[in-house]
């Protein structure tokens, strides 16, 4: 693009602010968003990044000296609280939330000081520790530690009676036979109110809008229920000859069964899986790379990303789902496919983020062990018991009893993710072999037998060396002679990195040099052992053995033993999915609502603990979570009872009295106006344009282009392509690259692939609006949606309302069409020679079309 046309553009977007009338342009409603505050409360990721990473690291390094519980404050510094941090000791502030230059405790921590060496008399902090302190602090410094926290034993006696009393380890409702008790539905006097209600759920909500002095607000238009149903069931918008069979239904046969039509039809396509698939591998915290200082490619990722998708498409029962995902290797198969099916489910464990660059095997094991316990609980149950590595859990009932218990099962795992030593990496692990008569293929290729006998050969070479090399030092020192010579850390080094390298290359390939089929999952290990309960989470202070065993604190009728030679991960899963588990259905139903509604019933969805929200309606989500169970876990059942409910099909209009009694619209007087995600917008686009590759790419651009090389210098990789966002293919099947997102998922708030995220941030910044505006990826869908509508329609007033309808499900109103109709229409000066009538044109309406992908309207929903 030369920069005569890149000014065109530019100018012609800016006149989005001359269209300042349109709805398309306008702000969600009438209400004015509230401006930021600087002082905001931390979101649910910056406390689970606080719990997990830096409250561990304080209590390890820092509570010997400064904190209640040692009864001391060496330089007038505690850091067992928020406060006491910001306040800080002798030498100021220890935190300056947001500057982590200007916070002594990274000038403690890195040794910038020579006399401010933190901890004292031991090497600095490892540079994963380091990263996690500057990134906690940069971010506002999120703690939920206050003065008032009661040291020691205290904690334990607390969370004995948070067990008992906390609305979300209290069972389900049942009745004197065992069986679920359905909460008693609410009944209403008046006529108006009785016919309201369509499915049960809508019952309980009505009562409480009552309760509240509320009503509910009108349906919405059918055009615009149509496209809310297309979004959020298939994540793309609807066609104009869709919605047009729609209406004729309605007219035929009512409402109801035009929008039950409409619903199964939805449900039962593939994009289903698409759309809903990339909700659960939020919670999975799906990524494609370890992460971390190193951030080695996980060349194998995609097929657990497939296996989400085809799984949700096949409705397989979610109790069923997490028991694949957490033991699929442990479960019964009668053919070759289904075991590689299984065992790709286990990807769910290997995914997490890594630290490849440790140096101390035992350390990396304690980290994955706790990873996986975090990940887990967080995702099934929204509660970690991960917190509880270094002490009892500080605010729910998990001790550190329970999570040495869990890290036993996880420990007795061997985790396969499929990374070669390398100089970028010390630490490798092995992929997991698919049966090879499954079917399915491998990325990388074949190599000749001869060369697989080379590599054995070589690797046997340098294991000899080695083994002789540590002979010879071993002889010298015994004789007393100087071993530096003869074995040197050069030589180790060497044979290290090549030995890996080798091994790398000979796990892809069988004996005779086939490409095996490859893929991230877990097995059990040869030995099943239990683990020591460490003192303050430190390999180095081990205490005794805990028996495997789930948290105490949620008891089922049934008791689920752990056979003593496996790892319990099977038997961990059948606690999680019983049918009395509190949790476990609550937390999912929660999941859906939040993504059908805007919001949870319970606002925190990733903390159902004592620091998170209590559910707005207990009744209704207890109700729901039983009849998720009764429906046979079925997720497809459980959206169609919502989207088929009164409740999702209020309209969006802004209300001044119902607003001021409940602004964040808690008891559902409406439905939110929600904006698109980052996947959604980004498919939208490519549907419009008429370009959207709607079939499944073969595997991902890292396991095609990078495999299993480092990727740790991603600015500077030539393998990369300049455009990460460039595929035709919709969005789930972008490559999720650790710190090197695509640009629409990174500037329109992507999950964090490194953490259990249910609900995503949601910001209006001026980069995603650049982003629209100058972004190749959307200038050249631009183009192709104006050559689509030139091919499609003649005449001027046409082409402008199938572009209305392609982009927002409707017509413009008139003055849309003027203001439309006078752009198009309007000529140019030419300004130079080369510019004919012809290329105005096309300019023009190239403009329009990306005017009208830019819109509020087109990235959200009504």
């Amino acid at each position: 693009m030369n920069i005569a046309e890149w000014n065109f553009r530019l100018s012609r977007c800016l006149l989005l602010a001359l269209f300042a009338g349109w709805p398309g342009v306008a702000t969600l409603s009438q209400e004015k968003p509230p401006e930021k505050d600087a002082a905001a409360a931390p979101t649910e990721a910056q406390l689970a990044h606080f719990e997990s990473k830096i409250r561990p690291i304080l209590v390890k390094h820092c509570y010997d000296c400064h904190s209640a519980e040692a009864d001391t404050a060496e330089g007038g510094l505690r850091v067992d609280s928020r406060e006491a941090l910001l306040r800080g000791g002798d030498r100021g502030p220890a935190v300056v939330p947001g500057d982590p230059g200007a916070s002594l405790l990274i000038t403690a921590v890195t040794h910038a000081d020579a006399d401010l060496k933190m901890p004292p008399k031991q090497p600095q902090l490892s540079a994963s520790v380091l990263a996690d302190l500057n990134t906690w602090i940069k971010d506002g410094a999120a703690d939920p530690r206050r003065e008032s926290e009661k040291p020691k034993g205290a904690a334990q006696a607390w969370n004995k009676g948070s067990a008992e009393d906390h609305w979300a380890y209290l069972p389900l409702p049942r009745n004197e036979d065992g069986k679920f008790k359905q909460p008693s539905l609410p009944t209403f006097k008046s006529e108006v109110d009785r016919e309201w209600p369509r499915r049960n759920l809508d019952s309980f909500i009505l009562a409480k809008l009552k309760n509240h002095d509320l009503s509910p607000s009108p349906d919405a238009s059918p055009a615009k229920l149509f496209r809310r149903l297309h979004f959020d069931i298939v994540g793309l918008p609807p066609t104009p000859d869709d919605l047009q069979q729609f209406q004729q239904r309605i007219a035929e046969a009512g409402l109801d069964a035009a929008l039950e039509h409409e619903t199964d039809r939805l449900l039962a396509l593939p994009q289903f899986g698409e759309r809903w698939g990339r909700h659960w591998l939020d919670v999975a915290r799906f990524g494609e790379s370890s992460g971390k200082e190193a951030n080695i490619s996980f060349p194998y990722a995609w097929r657990y990303r497939d296996y989400v998708i085809d799984a949700l498409n096949r409705d397989l029962p979610y109790d069923r789902f997490l028991t694949e995902q957490i033991a699929g290797d442990l479960l019964p198969y009668e053919e070759d496919a289904e075991r590689a099916r299984l065992l790709i489910a286990t990807g769910f464990l290997a995914l997490g983020p890594k630290n490849l660059d440790a140096m101390n095997p035992l350390q990396f094991l304690a980290e994955v062990v706790d990873e996986q316990i975090d990940s887990v609980t967080r995702s099934v149950l929204a509660s970690s018991v991960a917190c509880a590595r270094c002490h009892d859990h500080k605010f729910d009932p998990f001790s550190m009893r329970d999570y040495y218990a869990l890290a036993g099962i996880f420990a007795s795992t061997e985790t396969f993710f499929g990374t070669a030593v390398s100089p970028a990496n010390r630490v490798g692990g092995k992929p997991l072999p698919l049966p090879t008569k499954a079917g399915y293929q491998a990325l990388h290729a074949s190599i000749p037998a001869s060369k697989v006998a080379e590599l054995q050969s070589d690797l046997d070479k340098l294991q000899q060396e080695e083994k002789d090399g540590r002979a010879a030092v071993q002889k010298a020192i015994a004789e007393g002679k100087d071993p530096s010579d003869i074995f040197t850390i050069t030589d180790a080094l060497r044979i290290f990195w090549r030995s890996g390298a080798i091994r790398g290359e000979l796990n892809k390939v069988s004996e005779r040099g086939e490409a095996l089929p490859l893929t991230m999952g877990v097995l059990d290990r040869e030995q099943i052992f239990d683990v020591p309960l460490l003192e303050r989470g430190e390999i180095g202070r081990p205490g005794k053995s805990v028996p495997r065993a789930f948290p105490a604190a949620i008891q089922l009728d049934a008791k689920i033993e752990i056979p003593s030679n496996r790892s319990g991960r099977l038997e961990f899963a059948q606690w999680l999915t019983h049918p009395q588990h509190p949790m476990t259905s609550r937390v999912l139903v929660n999941r859906v609502w939040k993504h059908l509604f805007g919001a949870g019933l319970v606002s925190t969805v990733d903390n159902f603990g004592t620091t998170g929200t209590p559910p707005s309606h207990p009744e209704l989500l207890d109700h729901l979570a039983i009849q998720f169970m009764e429906n046979g876990w079925s997720i497809k059942q459980l959206v169609r009872e919502m989207v088929l409910s009164r409740t999702y099909r209020q309209a969006s209009d802004y209300n001044e009295a119902a607003f001021l009694k409940d602004p964040d619209n808690r008891w559902l007087w409406r439905a939110s106006k929600r904006r698109l995600e980052a996947e959604a917008i980004r498919d939208a686009i490519l549907a419009v344009s008429g370009e959207l590759d709607r079939s499944r790419p073969i595997g991902s651009l890292v396991g095609r282009v990078i495999m299993d090389k480092p990727i740790s210098l991603i600015g500077l990789d030539k393998r990369l392509p300049n455009d990460l966002d460039g595929s035709l293919h919709r969005s789930v099947y972008l490559p999720v690259i650790r710190d090197r997102l695509p640009d629409v998922l990174d500037l329109f708030d992507f999950a964090e692939p490194g953490q259990v995220t249910g609900a995503r941030e949601t910001t209006n910044v001026p980069t995603q609006a650049l982003y629209l505006m100058n972004s190749p990826f959307v200038q050249s869908r631009a183009d192709a949606f104006a050559a689509r509508l030139q091919n499609q329609e003649e005449e001027l007033l046409q082409r402008v309302r199938l572009a209305f309808r392609w982009c927002y499900n409707r017509v413009p109103d008139a003055e849309e069409e003027q203001r439309s109709l006078a752009f198009l229409q309007r000529s140019l000066e030419p300004s130079s020679e080369q510019n004919s009538k012809q290329e105005d044109a096309t300019d023009r309406w190239n403009s329009f079309c990306q005017a009208l992908l830019c819109t509020a309207e087109f990235r959200n929903l009504d």
